[in-house]
Parts: C-alpha cells; structure tokens; sequence
C-alpha cells in the first residue's frame, strides 16, 4: 500500500501475523498520517513499527506515534557528528536524541547502520557506535547494512553526480570485522 503526500511517499507493509512496518522516504514527516494510521493500527491490536532515520524533531505529534509503535527500526547513518555532515549534509544530533528518547521510554529498537568501506567502518567510530548502543537500555537487534551501489544509476539518470561512486561494495570480511568490533553476531 503507498499513499502519496506532498512529495513524500509512505509504505505499510502487512504481515499475516497481524504488523504493519512503515518505511519511506522518512515516514515521520507524514505524522498526522501516521498518528491517525496508527490510532486505528491499535485499535485493532495490530503490531506497529516504524523505519526511520530518526532525523525529526520530537515534536509532541512524534511523541504520541512511538506512544503507539511496538518497535522502531532506527538508521544511524554515522557516528561522528562532522563525518556524518559530510556523508549526509547534516548532523547527527536530532537521530541521536531520537535513540536516547526511545531508551528513556522504553521502545524497543533495532539499530542499523550502513557499512560504507571507508566511511563508517573505521575501527574508531564503530567503537564509538558500540559505546554509543551501551548506553541505550532498549535495544534488540543490531543490524549491519552491507553498502551496495545498485541505486548509482539513479543518480546517472536524474544528471547528478554519484557522490560515493569510488567507495568499493562492503563484503563479509567488512561485515565480520565490524560485527567483532560491535560485539555482535
């Protein structure tokens, strides 16, 4: 199912087990939306989660969704606050306080970071992402997202400049390191 707003675009994917995961874009900047969805998701005793990038405000309309959100899905796209201005154009700060808010309240979460070889593999800033996680009391699940370059054609297309075009495909070496640094399995 996907609604069109504006210029975003939101998916809800059903599972026959009774959840619905909803994914974008950023599907939190659609909030009245997604608090009216998810109002009438409880309702029905249906399981809610949310895959975000937790790069909003926590607005009081935020706020009242993860009241109703059984799990989020929670992208850190870098560690570093000035690496990851340069890997996305804009800080870190608002998606870790997102973290930080979902702990403080108990939402559970599965953190997700892109493996990008070069870019958030250092063994300095997976330390930092490990410490980072440490503090957090909700977290279940930590998943590496092997970096792949299948969406460059997209950038080829629209006449845009592929900024990661040099950065070699993440393998399970990069995978294994990582996770041995994470202290994951």
């Amino acid at each position: 199912m996907i609604y069109y707003k504006k210029y975003y675009v939101i998916r809800a994917t059903f599972v026959l087990i009774g959840g619905v995961t909803v994914t974008g874009g950023e599907p939190l900047l659609q909030i009245n939306f997604l608090l009216n969805l998810f109002k009438k998701l409880k309702e029905e005793n249906i399981h809610t989660c949310i895959d975000t990038s937790g790069m909003v405000s926590l607005s009081s309309n935020v706020r009242q969704v993860l009241e109703l959100t059984d799990l989020v899905l929670l992208d850190i796209k870098h560690i570093d606050e000035n690496k990851c201005k340069e890997l996305v154009g804009h800080s870190n700060k608002l998606e870790l306080e997102f973290a930080k808010y979902l702990s403080n309240n108990n939402i559970p979460v599965w953190i997700r970071q892109v493996l990008v070889p070069g870019i958030t593999d250092t063994k300095e800033d997976l330390i930092k992402l490990r410490n980072f996680i440490s503090t957090l009391k909700n977290v279940e699940k930590i998943e590496l997202l092997p970096y792949h370059d299948m969406g460059s054609y997209k950038w080829n297309k629209l006449g845009k400049k592929y900024e990661l075009q040099n950065i070699r495909q993440a393998n399970e070496t990069d995978i294994a390191k990582a996770k041995d640094i994470l202290g994951i399995s």
